[in-house]
Parts: C-alpha cells; structure tokens; sequence
C-alpha cells in the first residue's frame, strides 16, 4: 500500500534534518538535470530546517516508512508578499523524492498544506515561484493556484530574481 502518512519533523532529531538536506538536494540535482535554474545543492543546510522549525513548520512525508517528500509551512513572508493580516499559510520548498514517492506526492503535499491552513482558520495558501520556471507555475496552477503578481526577490550573492506570487482560496 502507498499511503502516505504526514508529520513535523524534528521528532528524530537531527536524523530529520539530514534527510530535509537530502530531499533538498535531490529535488536540486533533478531541477539541473531537467534544465530549470532554480534550486542548487547544497543550498540549504540543517541549520536552515531548524530555523524553519523555530519559525514555522516542516512536514515530512512518508510511504511505508519511507521518506518521500517535505514542505515548509509559514505563517508569514514578508520579504515575498509583504505585510499581510493573517490571513494565510504560505508553503515553501516543496521537495519530492522521484526515486521513492507514488505518483501524484506533490499534489498531496500540497492538499496537506492545504487543510493544514484551513485548521489553523486561515482561507488562502499562498506560495511562491521562479518566473523564470514556466513549468512550475503551470503546475500550480492545475493545483486551483491563482497567479495575483509578481515579486523581485534578493538571492545570493546580492543577485535579484523575480518570483511569481500565487494563491488559492481555502473552504469555497
């Protein structure tokens, strides 16, 4: 059976984080292989998962034990969508293992984060993209996401990348 089952990281520790730094670096060598410049390895360490934790959530996703994606959950993003009443979560870095997870684990990643928003009384998930990345937009946007902008972003280094800002309605 394929059932995915969900929970916050950071119940094994360190363990945890290492396998977020894996996801991250896999989802990265995949994004490179396929062509999309977005995401590079070794990007993100263990400490920004455990800053993650401190300030927002992380959920892990897994399948007979088996880790098979994450997603970071926030309760605000300034520097993407500006000071905003909370009226939203806004879901970041979601990560696939391609190798292990069943077909259609972004999807429920995402409906994950979704109901996670609706529980915490807030009607929009919101998140962000790389404009640059065409094929991600369209991705959620088949998801019900709705484009309402678009945001430059400071990356490392001190360079600038626009990002695509969408949303959707929770509850409707």
């Amino acid at each position: 059976m394929n059932e995915i089952t969900y929970r916050l990281a950071g119940a094994r520790g360190d363990d945890d984080l290492a396998a977020l730094v894996e996801l991250y670096d896999r989802a990265a060598r995949w994004m490179q292989e396929a062509g999309i410049d977005q995401w590079k390895p070794g990007d993100k360490d263990e400490e920004h998962f455990r800053l993650r934790q401190k300030d927002g959530e992380v959920w892990l996703a897994e399948v007979n034990g088996r880790r098979v994606g994450a997603f970071e959950l926030w309760w605000q993003d300034e520097p993407a969508w500006g000071p905003q009443p909370p009226e939203a979560g806004y879901v970041h870095r979601l990560m696939v293992d391609r190798r292990h997870a069943p077909a259609g684990t972004g999807r429920a990643l995402l409906a994950h984060a979704e109901r996670r928003i609706a529980g915490a009384g807030r009607a929009w998930a919101r998140l962000d993209c790389v404009s640059s990345n065409p094929r991600l937009r369209t991705y959620y946007e088949g998801a019900g996401y709705t484009v309402v902008g678009e945001h430059s972003k400071e990356g490392g280094g001190g360079s600038r990348y626009g990002v695509t800002l969408l949303e959707k309605r929770l509850g409707t």
